[in-house]
């Protein structure tokens, strides 16, 4: 039987790391297929996730044997951690690992969103048609960019957006405000939702809790300015998803980027069908082959090493994915 179970997609050199250690068993759709990870978990130690599987009582019940979880990723609403607490099973996320990737594709939003379908319009260049003179689309110099959320991800965002010109300001409670980086990334420290008004793009940068559950709803979205445009790559269930399809469809908002939703994968003949000036991606906006060999490895070296007793690095994890 296998003593570490991974049930979602891993880079082959985070795979090979742990199968050099341990009797591992690597099904990317495992999580798919009940009756097997069932039987598969009956004596693992160690078990590996992305974001579907769903790591509650239910299956830690199956897991007698069980004493570490690794998350390939950072969101870790997908893992019931006061059930694991109780075990005393440690819950190992990649953190870090892909901050630079979501950073990127924020930026590539912003920019696609400015050029007013721009992007979009190859289907009517190869019919004859030429809709020049309907694309004017914006510049990202002299916007104003507010981040809900100032970790990680959104340093790394402010980060490129100053670069391109834009004033970033940003809502987080749980960063002081004599927090030193603020001053370090040039950043207005606001609240939520009184900077609403004054953006021109919202990109949510929070995790999932009973406080940001449905923080971004009509009310918010009502706030932002008309022609703004608002970002997603935290968890869909901050935006109430209702509250943006109206929003786009009055046209108060002028475009939006989500890549998060509250059921995944997202159901078809939802309520976005027909939604227009909107771009949908399958939560990838962390996923890059760099990103996923860093994830991979990183979970991979701190797995490894909690299960031989050591005590995790993510220092060390992340320097064997360079």
């Amino acid at each position: 039987m296998p003593d570490v179970v991974i049930t979602e997609f891993m880079d082959q050199a985070g795979v090979d790391r742990l199968t050099g250690a341990f009797a591992t068993l690597y099904d990317p759709d495992l999580t798919d297929k009940p009756e097997a990870l069932k039987a598969a978990l009956a004596d693992c130690r160690g078990l590996v996730v992305r974001n579907r599987t769903q790591v509650g009582p239910a299956l830690l019940s199956q897991a007698p044997r069980l004493k570490v979880v690794g998350r390939l990723g950072v969101g870790l609403d997908n893992i019931d951690l006061k059930a694991c607490a109780a075990r005393g099973i440690p819950v190992l996320p990649a953190t870090g690992a892909n901050e630079v990737s979501v950073a990127e594709f924020v930026l590539g939003a912003i920019l696609v969103m400015l050029r007013d379908g721009a992007y979009h319009a190859g289907a009517d260049v190869l019919a004859g048609l030429w809709p020049r003179t309907r694309m004017h689309g914006r510049e990202a110099q002299g916007l104003t960019l507010g981040l809900l959320g100032f970790g990680a991800i959104a340093r790394q965002v402010t980060h490129r957006a100053s670069a391109f010109g834009m004033r970033v300001l940003a809502a987080d409670p749980f960063v002081a405000a004599n927090d030193p980086c603020w001053r370090q990334f040039g950043v207005e420290r606001v609240e939520f939702p009184d900077f609403l008004s004054r953006l021109d793009v919202l990109s949510a940068h929070v995790p999932l809790t009973p406080q940001t559950r449905g923080i971004i709803d009509a009310a918010a979205l009502g706030r932002l300015p008309k022609g703004a445009y608002l970002i997603n790559t935290a968890r869909g269930e901050v935006v109430v998803e209702s509250a943006l399809a109206s929003a786009l469809r009055s046209g108060h908002l002028a475009g939006a980027v989500i890549d998060v939703f509250a059921q995944e994968p997202f159901p078809a003949q939802s309520l976005y069908v027909g939604v227009p000036n909107l771009v949908l991606s399958p939560h990838v906006s962390g996923v890059t082959a760099e990103s996923n060999l860093r994830i991979s490895t990183l979970v991979a070296e701190n797995v490894r090493r909690a299960l031989k007793g050591e005590a995790p690095s993510v220092a060390d994890a992340a320097a064997g994915a360079r």
